[in-house]
């Protein structure tokens, strides 16, 4: 088959390597769109290792046809599926106290397990027995389906800061992962949406997708502008969408008394942030991380998009051949794009 190798950092090439053998119960999927994910990037380039193998092949964000059933009831070849490519435990603490997606002893596709940026992916047995696969409906395009895993981190992030119906939320950062959150924020209501981002394309994006307003951190002072936007009150939830750690420090002075932070975004390894520490304090501000998924995050998105209640198609911006895999990742390094989308479906 044809893949995509990760070798080292900075080098990816189109190779033809073996078919996945399949053990004891694992599935094969044809994989049919998968789109790049930032932090696709960031192994790319070096900015995140852990996990990382040379050779490898990434990719996590994907849906396909089943090739080979593995065994297991309830799948036969065709059929159009969807996976959440996290596995946990199921046995150490985290996973028995909630928090699967901290599983330090789980396996995550497009990392420990070669990834969707090749034609056939190979599913683990456990995967499949914890349910991670889900049937695809008639209504339910794979485009649609491979963008299940990031929305379902963004509910993660949402979740851990309890956005609710009553919340000002101003996003930082318009990129896809920001996006994502403007849409989410507004599906649930959210009072009042405000979205900083330099790129006036990423800004209209944001406002198409639900955001009340746009600042240009560029040639605005984005704190001053929050202010106005809220009658100097601030925002009750604040999430840095992008990793760059002087926004952390932002988040603080954007924050209204009682608000809740999100540091959402992955930072490079090696990097640190300054927090105003008595804004923090005086003001009672609560600060969170959100990592990954969980099974649940994955079955309540992949029920939403299912439903149709969320469209995020406007989202997919570029699509590529897996031959051009060079061209789709300059694409989604590039800043000109938001989703960018490997694959023929």
């Amino acid at each position: 088959m044809k893949a995509a190798v990760l070798k080292a950092p900075d080098e990816i090439a189109l190779e033809a390597i073996d078919d996945p053998a399949p053990g004891p119960g694992d599935v094969i999927i044809r994989v049919r769109a998968a789109t790049i994910c930032g932090t696709d990037i960031r192994i790319y380039r070096g900015r995140k290792t852990a996990g990382v193998r040379y050779p490898s092949v990434l990719g996590h964000e994907f849906a396909g046809e089943i090739v080979e059933t593995g065994g297991h009831e309830g799948l036969a070849a065709g059929d159009r599926v969807s996976l959440c490519p996290f596995v946990a435990c199921g046995h150490c603490h985290l996973c028995k106290t909630g928090h699967e997606n901290l599983c330090t002893s789980g396996q995550a596709v497009g990392y420990e397990i070669d990834g969707a940026f090749a034609e056939l992916i190979r599913v683990p047995a456990r995967a499949v027995t914890a349910g991670n696969l889900r049937h695809l409906p008639d209504t339910m395009s794979f485009e649609e389906a491979a963008l299940v895993e990031p929305l379902s981190c963004v509910l993660n992030g949402q979740n851990k800061v309890g956005l609710s119906s009553a919340d000002t939320v101003v996003v930082l950062g318009a990129g896809p992962i920001g996006l994502l959150h403007v849409h989410l924020a507004r599906h649930r209501g959210a009072a009042r949406i405000i979205a900083s981002d330099p790129n006036s394309h990423r800004r209209e994006a944001a406002l198409a997708g639900g955001a009340d307003a746009v600042v240009d951190p560029s040639t605005e002072d984005v704190v001053a502008r929050v202010k106005e936007e809220t009658g100097g009150r601030g925002a009750d939830v604040v999430i840095c969408a992008i990793g760059i750690p002087a926004l952390a420090r932002q988040a603080t002075d954007l924050a209204a008394f009682s608000g809740r932070i999100s540091l959402f975004a992955g930072f490079s390894k090696g990097e640190f942030a300054e927090m105003d520490v008595n804004a923090i304090h005086y003001r009672e501000l609560t600060v969170t991380g959100a990592f990954g998924l969980s099974r649940r995050d994955f079955d309540h998105c992949f029920d939403m998009l299912a439903s149709g209640k969320l469209d995020l198609k406007p989202l997919i911006t570029h699509r590529y051949a897996l031959d051009d895999i060079a061209g789709a990742l300059a694409t989604a390094e590039s800043g000109a794009a938001i989703k960018v989308l490997i694959g023929d479906a």
